[in-house]
């Protein structure tokens, strides 16, 4: 999903956990905060993506789908990565399902794709947008 407000600036390519309820015309309140981010930070635009492609507003639905990651999801993820000029890992506590957040994590730093993160939860995994300062800034992911 896009929100690109200067086409002349770089994007940053948000990684969290799955889509909620924001769409292509409509916000919800962890895509606002990206934004934010991304216009504080000095970026054009915005691209999110997700380690699961199955929408749900309940984490804990996608312990029982079937396929929770969908198919062609990876090479999505390493497409926008590979163009964004940072890529922010930010899926929270629930990335461990299917040991998504480490095959994502191993994907993209195969491919040489620098992480960055708002922040590290007590649980090692990169914080959640929504749950954070409004003031937070990226820093790089050494994990």
């Amino acid at each position: 999903m896009w929100r690109i407000w200067d086409d002349s600036r770089d994007y940053v390519h948000f990684i969290m956990l799955n889509p909620s309820t924001a769409d292509a015309e409509k916000n919800d309140p962890t895509v606002e905060r990206c934004q934010r981010f991304a216009l504080r930070w000095g970026f054009g635009g915005l691209h999110v993506g997700n380690l699961f492609a199955f929408r749900s507003t309940l984490p804990e639905n996608l312990k029982t789908h079937p396929d929770p990651v969908g198919p062609g999801n990876n090479r999505t993820l390493l497409y926008r990565a590979r163009r964004a000029a940072r890529v922010v890992c930010a899926w929270g506590n629930h990335g461990k399902h299917l040991d998504r957040a480490e095959t994502v994590r191993a994907l993209l730093r195969k491919h040489g794709i620098p992480l960055h993160v708002l922040r590290i939860t007590r649980q090692g995994e990169p914080g959640h947008p929504l749950y954070l300062p409004k003031h937070s800034s990226i820093y790089p992911w050494e994990n």
